[in-house]
């Protein structure tokens, strides 16, 4: 349970932050593990119960879940699992027994599942896609610029919310970035996920990785330069080369649709101005990173930035102590640090003698 909290009344009254009850949580397969602790710990932590609607593909993860919490002593009941098909989600999300839905995943399953709990007068969390861009400026440190942008770009082979996919870069510095970035992505180990040296592996299904490969083709025919990769590789598995494309401008496909795989979508802004301009043309509204040397500047690009999260000189990542979100197509609500706690609570006002 939270403590209770002041007002500015005084002694008189305070805020208790009550549990509301189960939450039903709708998670994916890309982090099968992270994503969940994240979620759970702050509903758990606020006195609330997790029931884990897993991903498909991960239920391995799901159950492995289970019995961790089993072995801390968790409460029989704070953490549970239901292995439903997508179809029968809209009756979980129904159920009377729950009081609230957390939902990370794709733009129109988040939104279906609003819609569904919101029919229902019940409180929701939608951390969704992204397409977050990466801003280096023409102070920034290249070489620190360049390896922070493969690692945001093409780690877990590129499939993360918070992935550095556009790559907006100053005119003064885009040469010599994209000379080094290119260098660098080339080298990357490609191919058998068991190898340890192994850097991009296979994408999580065939499906995902042609909508990818498609997304490139869409790109390269409205115009975009194609400086690395790009194929599907022979053989079995849902394999997609790390990718660069250059030159991508507003409109394309790599610009405007989250590519959720090892593709990077490189952007020339003239100006610092245009750079932010271009980072905030996009629906979507995650996370976002900006390369500087100037902490005034980054300040003032950080207010101007439309997402939930800046990274400066850094890249995009959740952390517990920080909370995690978006705005715009994104999604709404945190995770993660007090907000998290703070999301699934019922703010009940106390006030005693008030005349």
């Amino acid at each position: 349970m939270l403590k209770d909290g002041p007002t500015l009344v005084g002694p008189h009254a305070y805020v208790s932050y009550l549990p509301i009850g189960p939450v039903l949580a709708i998670m994916p397969w890309n982090f099968p593990y992270w994503q969940i602790l994240r979620g759970a710990m702050p509903i758990v932590l606020a006195g609330n119960s997790y029931v884990l609607k897993h991903a498909p593909n991960v239920q391995g993860c799901a159950r492995a879940l289970l019995d961790l919490f089993a072995q801390a002593e968790f409460p029989e009941g704070v953490f549970s699992v239901i292995n439903v098909t997508n179809d029968l989600v809209s009756t979980a999300i129904a159920d009377r027994r729950i009081s609230a839905v957390a939902v990370t995943g794709s733009v129109r399953a988040g939104s279906a599942i609003a819609a569904q709990a919101g029919a229902a007068l019940k409180k929701t969390l939608l951390e969704l896609g992204g397409s977050d861009p990466f801003v280096v400026l023409a102070d920034a440190d290249i070489d620190r610029a360049v390896d922070a942008a493969v690692v945001g770009r093409y780690q877990n082979s590129g499939q993360i919310c918070i992935a550095a996919k556009r790559i907006i870069l100053e005119a003064p510095i885009a040469a010599a970035f994209t000379e080094k970035f290119v260098a660098k992505v080339a080298k990357l180990e490609f191919g058998d996920p068991q190898k340890p040296s192994t850097y991009v592996g296979p994408m999580a299904r065939t499906d995902l990785r042609d909508e990818l490969a498609n997304q490139v083709h869409r790109t390269l025919e409205q115009g975009a330069e194609l400086l690395l990769g790009g194929r599907i590789p022979k053989g079995v598995g849902a394999f997609h080369e790390p990718t660069v494309l250059a030159n991508v401008k507003p409109g394309m496909a790599a610009f405007t649709e989250e590519t959720f795989g090892p593709v990077a979508a490189l952007i020339q802004a003239k100006d610092e101005d245009d750079a932010l301009q271009l980072a905030n043309a996009s629906e979507f509204g995650l996370s976002g990173a900006i390369w500087t040397q100037r902490k005034d500047l980054a300040r003032k690009m950080a207010r101007g930035l439309e997402t939930g999260g800046v990274f400066v000189n850094g890249f995009s990542a959740s952390d517990p102590r920080v909370p995690i979100g978006g705005v715009k197509n994104s999604g709404y609500g945190r995770e993660l640090s007090h907000f998290g706690v703070h999301e699934f609570v019922n703010v009940q006002t106390v006030w005693f003698d008030r005349t």
